[in-house]
């Protein structure tokens, strides 16, 4: 037992020096069924929190009884191996909301984009451009509102939404938009296609803002 425990511990050992992953050992720390690597990560608060595993598990294989046969044709007990990738999923969207202070990136954002005519004179544009955004894999929403423009504005940035397109007559005459990025403001006004193609850009390289 004492051997496998060893072998175990040094496959997982190799691994991290693959892939030039850094380790600490912590001698004890293992769990009663075996080895394994903890992924530890340290949150807005330098709080450090076990996130993902990989575990080598010799008591689940005894326990049923599991053999396979051998290139000797005879019976061999398995090294069974088991992972939790984000750990618990509670803990790491706590931790991953607090990162952020929930300001995601516009790859990771639940709402990409947020719509907002200037007036309902301009709502049937704004919804071209929502339908468009639509069509290119961009979350997105409509601002329907018949509110002024300042109020809309002030409260999709204190929802975090990455951007927001505001869409007037000018904007409507040149198929354009106007481009606000949070906490950055005013980007000027742009073709819509030239945003389209900068976010989707955005999106794929998985640009942390």
């Amino acid at each position: 037992e004492d051997a496998l425990w060893e072998k175990a511990t040094e496959s997982l050992k190799k691994a991290c020096e693959r892939e030039n992953i850094k380790y600490e050992i912590d001698e004890g720390g293992g769990a009663f069924y075996g080895p394994k690597i903890d992924i530890k990560i340290k949150d807005a608060l330098n709080r450090e929190w076990q996130m993902s595993t990989i575990q080598f598990d010799f008591n689940l294989p005894e326990r049923f009884d599991m053999h396979y046969i051998g290139e000797d044709g005879k019976e061999h007990r398995p090294f069974m191996v088991h992972r939790a990738l984000l750990g618990s999923l509670e803990r790491f969207f706590g931790v991953l909301i607090e990162h952020y202070g929930a300001a995601f990136p516009t790859w990771l954002a639940p709402l990409q984009v947020a719509v907002v005519p200037v007036s309902q004179v301009f709502l049937e544009y704004a919804k071209q451009v929502a339908d468009k955004l639509k069509e290119n894999d961009i979350i997105v929403e409509l601002d329907e509102r018949n509110e002024k423009i300042g109020y809309k504005i002030r409260d999709w940035e204190t929802k975090k939404v990455p951007y927001m397109l505001i869409v007037g007559e000018k904007e409507k005459e040149s198929d354009s938009v106007s481009v606000r990025k949070h906490k950055a403001g005013d980007q000027g006004i742009i073709k819509l296609e030239e945003f389209i193609h900068n976010i989707k850009e955005e999106i794929n390289n998985k640009v942390n803002n």
